[in-house]
């Protein structure tokens, strides 16, 4: 018996169907727009403006993107991340085309997170960093990093493409739930590495600055842009990080006699307005000669707080040259 459909009735020869996941139907635009960590939105965009766009649509309407559409725009995806404007990015995405240089094979989807971050006005380094993040680019992300800090130095790159970067996660990361949890902590891992890797340490032959996260906080990012920085600038620092206990930095700050104490709250939940106090008057040296250390009270938590004889930095660069300042090691690097 052969396996030719029966017809029952009047009417046209029945056809084999192929099915609407046949492979030769191409990628749908959201389901390409998943794989590549960019929003169906920017898809269209990029097809509309720079001609980036499949080469046949299923019933003459809707978009479905072959291999090679998908090779030319995990291509355009790159250029981006790594801070080619849009533009000049298809223009070199188009030529790889046309020069019929083998397709990227597909890859798995890499993230969960879709769509742009909310960054505002910011570098086009931030975006270039931001791009790599959301597609959980790894080497990208650290090329990135890399060439932030050598071109522009590490405050500079802190504060404009680094801090930007991450403020806006973690806003995607509040409004979305947890899907943005894995581009957060990919981008805090590789903007630690990236700060300790550019982070020489200092002799101790003057006392150090002591930097340290008040109790329950965790965040401690910031305090590594300000070590590094300082470590750039010839002041000697002790890194004691996240969520340091109470009696713990007290004992640290009677037996370094640091010269400065930077503690940093990101919110008012964790800021300790009594420990500062306490570390502001503790007090070592023989009678006669005792001294006390600067303390600068770093991050948002401590907005609103009673801050008395202690000193509120506007930021890094502000941090960084009141402690130079200090050391009178000269104008911050």
């Amino acid at each position: 018996m052969d396996d030719k459909p029966v017809r029952t009735g009047p009417g046209p020869e029945p056809q084999p169907s192929t099915g609407p996941a046949s492979a030769d139907a191409g990628l749908t635009t959201g389901a390409l727009a998943r794989r590549l960590g960019v929003s169906p939105t920017t898809l269209r965009s990029w097809d509309r403006r720079y001609g980036i766009g499949p080469a046949a649509r299923a019933d003459g309407r809707h978009r479905r993107w072959a291999p090679d559409d998908v090779a030319v725009l995990e291509t355009m995806c790159r250029l981006t991340a790594s801070g080619v404007p849009p533009a000049e990015a298809a223009r070199a995405a188009r030529g790889r085309a046309h020069e019929n240089t083998p397709p990227v094979a597909p890859t798995a989807p890499r993230s969960r997170a879709a769509g742009p971050l909310p960054l505002g006005d910011v570098r086009q380094e931030c975006r270039g960093l931001a791009r790599a993040a959301v597609r959980l680019d790894a080497p990208a992300v650290a090329r990135q990093l890399d060439r932030a800090i050598t071109e522009f130095g590490l405050t500079v790159a802190w504060q404009d493409v680094m801090a930007p970067a991450l403020h806006a996660v973690g806003r995607k990361w509040a409004s979305s739930g947890d899907r943005y949890v894995e581009v957060e902590h990919l981008l805090s891992w590789h903007v630690s590495t990236a700060l300790r890797h550019h982070t020489a340490p200092v002799g101790a032959s003057v006392a150090p600055v002591l930097l340290a996260c008040v109790p329950d906080e965790q965040h401690t990012l910031p305090l590594e842009a300000l070590n590094a920085s300082l470590a750039r600038n010839a002041v000697p620092t002790r890194m004691f990080g996240a969520a340091v206990p109470a009696d713990a930095l007290g004992a640290a700050v009677r037996r370094l006699g640091p010269a400065a104490v930077v503690l940093w709250a990101q919110s008012r939940a964790t800021a300790a307005p009594q420990l500062a106090r306490h570390i502001a008057a503790t007090a070592w040296g023989v009678r006669g000669a005792r001294a006390q250390p600067l303390v600068l009270l770093g991050g948002p938590g401590w907005s609103g707080r009673p801050t008395r004889g202690m000193v509120r930095p506007t930021g890094l660069a502000d941090a960084l040259a009141t402690l130079v300042a200090a050391y009178g090691t000269g104008q911050p690097v």
